[in-house]
C-alpha cells in the first residue's frame, strides 16, 4: 500500500463543474498524496467517488483510516474535487458512519470491476441506497461561476459521492476502472485517457519506480 497513511494537502477552495467522470475543478484535479518514503505526488483517480477511497477502507486498508471524527470528513472535502469550504459543511456522527460505509462498499465494488467480476449485491445496495439521498445542489453565478446552495450537510455529500459512483458504474468508462499496476500499490482509478493505456496511479510515483526497476534490471550483470 503506498499512499493512504497521510492526509492530502488541501488546496484553495474553488467551484467545480460536473462531467461523466465526476466533479472536476476549474484547475488541476486530483489529490496530493505522500508515499511511505515521504515523497509527495499528484494522484487523479478520474472520478469523485474514487477519491473517497484514498481515505481508508475495509479489511487491511483500515490501518490507513483518515476519517476518525466528523471534522475529518469536512476537512478532507476541501482537498477533494468538490473543493468545499469545511466551515460551510455540517457533518455529524451519522454522516461520518454513512461516508465510511459507502467508501468501504465502493472499494469492494471497484475492485470487482478491475477484475471483471460481478460486484457484490450487498455493496451495490449500499451505493444505491446512498444515492437516493438529496445531493448537493449547484447554483450558477452571474459571472458564470458555479457554487453550492448552502447550508451543506454531510448527508448531501454522501449522496453526491454515491450518485457519482452510479454514473461511473453505469457509464461507458466502467470497463476502464483499474488498479495501479505496481505490485505494492492498490490505488484505484478510472482511465479517461484517449488511448486507454494508463497503468499507474501516477507516473511520478509508481510509473517512475517501474522505469527505475526496469533500468536496473537491464544493467544487471548477466
Amino acid at each position: 500500500m503506498t499512499s493512504f497513511q497521510s492526509r492530502a494537502i488541501c488546496p484553495p477552495w474553488s467551484a467545480g463543474v460536473t462531467t461523466y467522470s465526476g466533479y472536476v475543478t476549474n484547475g488541476a484535479s486530483g489529490l496530493t498524496l505522500i508515499s511511505p518514503e515521504g515523497t509527495r505526488y499528484r494522484f487523479d483517480p478520474g472520478a469523485l467517488c474514487l477519491e473517497l477511497l484514498t481515505t481508508g477502507g475495509p479489511g487491511a486498508f483500515a490501518r490507513y483510516e483518515m476519517l476518525h471524527r466528523p471534522d475529518d470528513l469536512a476537512d478532507w472535502l476541501a482537498a477533494s474535487r468538490l473543493r468545499l469550504d469545511p466551515a460551510a459543511v455540517t457533518v455529524d456522527a451519522d454522516d461520518l458512519a454513512a461516508a465510511r460505509r459507502l467508501r468501504d462498499a465502493l472499494w469492494r465494488v471497484a475492485r470487482a470491476r478491475t477484475r471483471d467480476e460481478t460486484p457484490p449485491t450487498a455493496d451495490l445496495a449500499v451505493v444505491n441506497d446512498a444515492a437516493a439521498g438529496l445531493p448537493l445542489i449547484p447554483q450558477a453565478g452571474r459571472d458564470g461561476s458555479r457554487s453550492w446552495r448552502t447550508p451543506l450537510t454531510g448527508a448531501q455529500v454522501v449522496a453526491t459521492f454515491a450518485r457519482d459512483a452510479v454514473d461511473l458504474l453505469t457509464g461507458p468508462y466502467t470497463a476502464r476502472i483499474r488498479e495501479c499496476g505496481a505490485h505494492d500499490c492498490h490505488l484505484v482509478f478510472v482511465d479517461t485517457s484517449r488511448p486507454g493505456q494508463r497503468r499507474w496511479c501516477a507516473m511520478e510515483r509508481c510509473g517512475n519506480r517501474q522505469k527505475a526497476r526496469a533500468l536496473r534490471s537491464r544493467r544487471a550483470p548477466g
